[in-house]
């Protein structure tokens, strides 16, 4: 292969990431831009305490204030993506460690985007009411259980240096706006590199050898073979990924309602596990 030859394929890669980081920035600006201003209106108007002490018996459990609960709210119904910039407007006021944002971070990777992915898994064919109350339980128990190890252990108990922050000096609406736009800014910037990691770890058979290593693991939960990698393909990609290939594995009879079921409900409780773990390290 010559130089130039070289040089357009690395082009043509650049040119695909745009692509590919554009548009799906331009789906995340959709929700993240009015949640983020929803947040702000909600703390000027005093409201985010009357939430915070709505859910502190909640985020109590694990160790985390109630304030926390609205970032976590917002990660459900919406995207991680969305629930980091509702974070960086709540973070200046809040004084974390690194136990609470991994804590924080763990239920999020389990329990968020519940609406559409959700919805994916009912095509499938999974009742809706029982995975999300597996993934909700799940992520509230893993939540927990995180706590109380790090209590008892005094893993991660320092100050967390946030990567995603404004210093909370901020004047005028304008100093907030650009505050926003920033962090939207560093958003897109790691997507782009996410996409990018993605990319090579196909490229250099990574995620190929986490298939091969997970697919062993997966008969114990109820799924044969047949089952296998479309679950390690969910694990790895995502709900979006692997549920897509379940309806179609479904449609065409060759997995029973039992294995659509705990191949859903494995995914659920642990999905993406490359993209959505590099988001929320970035925090």
């Amino acid at each position: 292969m010559n130089t130039r030859t070289k040089q357009q394929k690395i082009v043509g890669l650049l040119k695909d990431l745009g692509r590919d980081t554009w548009s799906t920035s331009l789906e995340l600006l959709k929700i993240t831009i009015p949640a983020v201003i929803a947040t702000k209106i909600l703390e000027e108007l005093g409201l985010v305490v009357s939430i915070s002490q709505l859910l502190e018996p909640v985020m109590g459990l694990m160790g985390l204030p109630g304030v926390l609960g609205l970032v976590w709210a917002t990660a459900i119904f919406t995207t991680p993506y969305s629930a980091i910039l509702v974070f960086t407007s709540l973070e200046p006021t809040l004084s974390l460690s690194t136990a609470q944002i991994t804590i924080l971070c763990s239920v999020m990777l389990i329990a968020h985007s519940l609406p559409v992915e959700l919805s994916i898994s009912k095509k499938a064919g999974a009742g809706i009411l029982p995975i999300g109350m597996i993934r909700l339980i799940g992520a509230l128990a893993y939540g927990i259980v995180l706590y109380y190890f790090c209590l008892y252990t005094g893993w991660w108990q320092e100050p967390a240096r946030i990567l995603f922050a404004v210093d909370g000096s901020e004047k005028t609406i304008l100093d907030w706006v650009l505050s926003q736009v920033f962090n939207i800014g560093l958003i897109i910037f790691v997507l782009f590199c996410i996409l990018l990691a993605m990319r090579l770890m196909k490229v250099v058979g990574f995620l190929g050898l986490i298939e091969r290593m997970l697919e062993p693991v997966l008969p114990p939960f109820g799924m044969s073979p047949r089952a296998a990698p479309v679950t390690v393909v969910g694990m790895i990609m995502g709900i979006a990924y692997g549920g897509a290939l379940i309806i179609r594995e479904t449609t065409s009879g060759r997995m029973d309602r039992r294995e659509t079921f705990n191949s859903l409900a494995l995914m659920s409780l642990s999905h993406g596990l490359i993209e959505d773990t590099l988001v929320m390290m970035a925090l």
